[in-house]
């Protein structure tokens, strides 16, 4: 996994709106910004899991369309009842492809060496 996204991923889910710091969030955006296209299989797997509890001012949608760029659906942990945007953020990445409902980790398909699925 290259640094830039092992680092990003080292510092957890994106915070929420409401108590999240504005440095935080900003230094959270730069990190996304830095982050080379495509990713691998595997980065996106890991990005996967840093979705917090709401859409962190727009940089939820940013990590789902840098989970779109990896070459196959990735599995995303089932948010919370109460996730509200990162519930509708999961659901629009399983209806469009780059997440997958209910496949684990260890999914057939998804290999890192095809396209994107149309």
């Amino acid at each position: 996994m290259r640094p830039e996204v092992s680092a990003f991923v080292a510092d957890g889910p994106l915070p929420d709106e409401e108590t999240g710091e504005e440095e935080e969030t900003d230094r959270r955006a730069r990190q996304l910004e830095a982050m080379a296209r495509p990713l691998s299989l595997a980065e996106a797997q890991a990005l996967a899991g840093c979705f917090g509890p709401d859409d962190c001012h727009g940089l939820a949608w940013t990590t789902a369309h840098l989970i779109e760029t990896a070459p196959g659906p990735v599995h995303t942990p089932e948010p919370a009842s109460e996730a509200g945007a990162h519930a509708r953020i999961r659901g629009w990445a399983v209806a469009a492809g780059p997440a997958a409902e209910g496949a684990g980790p260890g999914a057939p398909g998804g290999e890192d060496t095809g396209g994107f699925p149309a």
